[in-house]
């Protein structure tokens, strides 16, 4: 097995409820709990879920605009493998932001309207002092061109209400390749965009990941986008991961009820078909001080109360080869 580029190991984020100077919060939301994975150098890596699960989350804890409550996210460098959660080193950090970039859900709200293609692309390159003036503009001219915005000079010095939506998203997929990432989170990068050029904007991060050799993690609640875009599937639930696997062995053979229960949810593209009622009951549960037991119980089609209601959370398990599902009613199947 290769070293992975990032390994994330019991990552925790809790926010309080409430907290005053005179007294420490006693509730808390447990955004995301004790949650683990490996991405593998190049590989793409889907945190699905519905809204509120903590994808983003976790997304942010990854590059740092969150800090961490708990656990370790390790990240491999030249060889070397630094604990990016407690970076407190202005150098470090620093360097961390070379290896570490995001692109963020609304391509607008992330770019600063004053400032011109150009300013928005080459400002990582400034930051860093990466080359001189020369240098940052025949850059970003090459990044214009590899995302598909030529010629690059008709957009170098247009702001972003002169481009469309697409264009701006590739502005921003171009801003975060700038200084060579290794690792890239993506949070819905497309979920804004017209369904008529999505394709081409998952596409071109294909073929940058290829080429590149970028790492992603790909948020998105959209499974159809997932099995496109990513090598592996993480399937969220209320701060757990409560599914892991291929990609096509998770959507072919889903083990946990929640994850059958999403695959059910996806759209047919036939007007006879008739779907099954989806299994699961009542709505998403509170994640203010969860009980201990598994997250998914008052929703569970299959839950016992004299297992399910009485144990933890159950853990990730291999329960087929590289399948991993947190149930503890969910048999092991041969090798």
């Amino acid at each position: 097995m290769t070293e992975a580029r990032v390994e994330v190991k019991d990552l925790e984020k809790r926010y309080p409820v409430q907290k005053s100077v005179f007294r420490s919060a006693k509730d808390f939301i447990h955004a995301v709990d004790g949650i683990n994975f490996r991405i593998d150098p190049g590989e793409s890596l889907g945190l699905v879920g519905e809204s509120g699960c903590g994808k983003t989350t976790t997304g942010r804890m990854l590059v740092k605009l969150l800090e961490v409550t708990g656990g370790e996210v390790l990240l491999q460098d030249s060889g070397e493998v630094i604990d990016i959660s407690h970076i407190t080193d202005k150098d470090d950090l620093k360097r961390f932001r070379s290896d570490v970039q995001m692109i963020f859900q609304d391509p607008f709200e992330s770019m600063n309207p004053r400032r011109t293609v150009y300013d928005t692309i080459a400002e990582p390159l400034t930051v860093q002092r990466i080359g001189t003036v020369p240098d940052r503009e025949a850059k970003v001219a090459e990044l214009l061109n590899l995302v598909g915005l030529t010629p690059a000079e008709s957009f170098m010095f247009r702001f972003p209400h002169e481009l469309s939506g697409g264009q701006r998203q590739r502005v921003a997929i171009a801003r975060a390749l700038i200084v060579d990432p290794t690792f890239v989170v993506a949070d819905e990068p497309t979920s804004m965009l017209d369904v008529s050029i999505r394709i081409s904007v998952m596409d071109l991060m294909l073929k940058l990941a290829d080429r590149l050799n970028v790492s992603y993690l790909y948020i998105t609640h959209d499974l159809a986008v997932a099995r496109y875009m990513c090598d592996r599937i993480a399937v969220m639930y209320l701060g757990k991961i409560v599914e892991l696997a291929d990609t096509e062995d998770l959507l072919g053979h889903p083990m946990h009820p929640y994850t059958r229960a999403l695959l059910s949810a996806v759209p047919v593209p036939d007007p006879s078909y008739q779907r099954p009622p989806v299994e699961i009951k009542g709505g998403i549960s509170k994640s203010i001080n969860p009980e201990p037991r598994c997250r998914f119980y008052d929703r569970c089609p299959i839950a016992r109360e004299d297992i399910c209601g009485v144990q933890d959370h159950p853990p990730l398990e291999e329960k087929a080869p590289n399948h991993w599902v947190a149930c503890y009613l969910v048999d092991k199947q041969p090798a």
